[in-house]
């Protein structure tokens, strides 16, 4: 990523309102889960432990979000039967729950009506817009992140998430399937 675009976390830190973030892909290949994953497909136990050194980096930085008043918001957007990547992720949202973030499900088929972005995506405060680039396998490609700033285009994948979040599943709700 160029040195002039800020990164994630400090796009987040600097969020005041609202952080909302879009997931469709039913597989991610990303070298900081590799070993948890590999560990959970082995085992079927799962790291859920807000405090454990994989997730308290994140529960404290969605913690501090939350102080600044910022509401957290995830959809998923899934293909059904569902894979073992999902099933993994589905495993470990206690933990993002518990951190303060909403997350839903929206099973695939039911979005399929839906004007959707290309890429996954965060948008912070409804006017700062990062795609999340990977490749075909699920690991982050090059550039791996892109921000856009244009309203236009901030605007269409806002909307694009809020028809996801309007449809979508609470993920105390959602079964895996």
């Amino acid at each position: 990523m160029p040195q002039n675009v800020p990164s994630f976390d400090e796009l987040l830190e600097a969020a005041r309102h609202s952080a909302v973030h879009l997931e469709m892909r039913d597989q991610y290949a990303v070298g900081d889960e590799v070993e948890d994953f590999n560990d959970w497909l082995r085992t079927g136990r799962r790291d859920a432990d807000p405090a454990s050194e994989y997730w308290a980096p994140w529960v404290d930085m969605i913690s501090r979000a939350l102080d600044r008043g910022v509401t957290v918001r995830r959809a998923r957007v899934i293909s059904e039967p569902v894979t073992d990547y999902i099933r993994y992720e589905h495993a470990g949202t206690v933990v993002n729950v518990h951190a303060g973030e909403q997350v839903r499900w929206l099973p695939r088929y039911r979005a399929a009506d839906l004007l959707l972005p290309g890429a996954d995506l965060w948008i912070f405060d409804g006017v700062q817009l990062l795609f999340n680039h990977f490749t075909g396998t699920g690991e982050w490609a090059d550039p791996p992140m892109e921000l856009r700033t244009e309203p236009s285009v901030v605007k269409q994948c806002s909307d694009a998430f809020e028809a996801v979040w309007e449809r979508a599943i609470p993920h105390d709700q959602y079964e895996i399937h």
